[in-house]
C-alpha cells in the first residue's frame, strides 16, 4: 500500500496540471514534494496525455486481473517508468490501478 502512495506521488508530481482534477495518481498531495525532485524532464505535458488516455485500458486491465493489456496502457506504462525509478519497481497492476485513481 505504501509503495503503491509512493508511485501515486510520483504521478501526481509528473502531472501538475492534471493534478487540478480530482485526485491525481497518489490521491493526495500528500508526498508529491519529495516525488517531484526525481522528475527528470522539463516537460512531460506529452506523458502526461499518454498516462491520461490510458485510463480506459487500465480499467480493462484491472478488470480482467491483468489479462487485457491494450496499447494505451502499454505506452503510458513505458512513459511512467521512463520518468521515474519508483515507477521502474512497480508492477503494471499497481501503476495501472495509480492511473485509474487520477
Amino acid at each position: 500500500m505504501i509503495r503503491l502512495a509512493v508511485v501515486f506521488a510520483f504521478v501526481l508530481a509528473m502531472a501538475p496540471a492534471v493534478a487540478v482534477h480530482a485526485s491525481s495518481f497518489a490521491g493526495t498531495s500528500a508526498g508529491a514534494g519529495s516525488a517531484s525532485s526525481g522528475a527528470t524532464s522539463g516537460s512531460t505535458s506529452g506523458n502526461d496525455k499518454v498516462v491520461l488516455q490510458a485510463r480506459e485500458d487500465a480499467a480493462g486491465f484491472v478488470a480482467s486481473d491483468g489479462r487485457i493489456r491494450g496499447a494505451r496502457l502499454e505506452a503510458a506504462l513505458r512513459a511512467l517508468r521512463e520518468d521515474s525509478a519508483q515507477a521502474r519497481s512497480a508492477s503494471d497492476m499497481e501503476l495501472a490501478r495509480a492511473i485509474l485513481a487520477r
